[in-house]
């Protein structure tokens, strides 16, 4: 008597196959993320103030006072950042629709950094973080980075590398439903 045939092995459907890849994707995305922001701290947004490139002095809570009532975006950089150069364009637009306030971790003085943002034709304000210390103390090893700073002075979403504009402002409007 003759073995049975054996059946083909049958092969998933290509959109199960292209959804396991982009669920496979996303898990290793969020496991970059959580590992990039390790050290951030939890709770309230670390305070800092510091000379602003435009002259005078800037804080983060000078910043919140100035736009009550919401969530506001800090925003870590260095002039000497590529990934930092190409998300200017996704910053400016930002901080049309909510309050930027920019960071630039060892990019030189305000002096310096006056004139990198004028050649750059960028009008952000922007705190001078000479030696890393403010970056530092947000946990962050690296630029650029996106904090979110709810209403309430919490620390809501941080975010370290290239950083879409549309998860940008996603993650402000979500800070501003949880505490506004």
């Amino acid at each position: 008597m003759p073995a049975p045939a054996a059946r083909p092995p049958t092969r998933r459907p290509r959109w199960q196959r292209w959804l396991i890849d982009a669920a496979l994707i996303a898990l290793v995305f969020a496991a970059v993320q959580l590992w990039q922001t390790r050290h951030v701290p939890a709770g309230p947004a670390p305070a800092f103030a510091g000379p602003l490139a435009g002259g005078g002095q800037g804080s983060l809570a000078a910043w919140r006072a100035a736009h009550p009532g919401g969530p506001v975006a800090v925003y870590f950089w260095a002039d000497w950042c590529p990934i930092c150069k190409a998300q200017q364009g996704s910053i400016t637009g930002l901080a049309e629709d909510w309050p930027v306030l920019t960071v630039a971790m060892q990019s030189g003085d305000a002096a310096d950094l006056a004139k990198v943002l004028a050649e750059r034709g960028l009008a952000w304000p922007t705190v001078v973080d000479e030696d890393g210390a403010i970056t530092a103390r947000y946990g962050l090893a690296g630029v650029p980075a996106l904090a979110v700073v709810g209403a309430d002075g919490q620390l809501r979403a941080v975010a370290v590398g290239y950083t879409t504009a549309l998860g940008m402002h996603l993650r402000l409007w979500w800070a501003k439903l949880v505490t506004g």
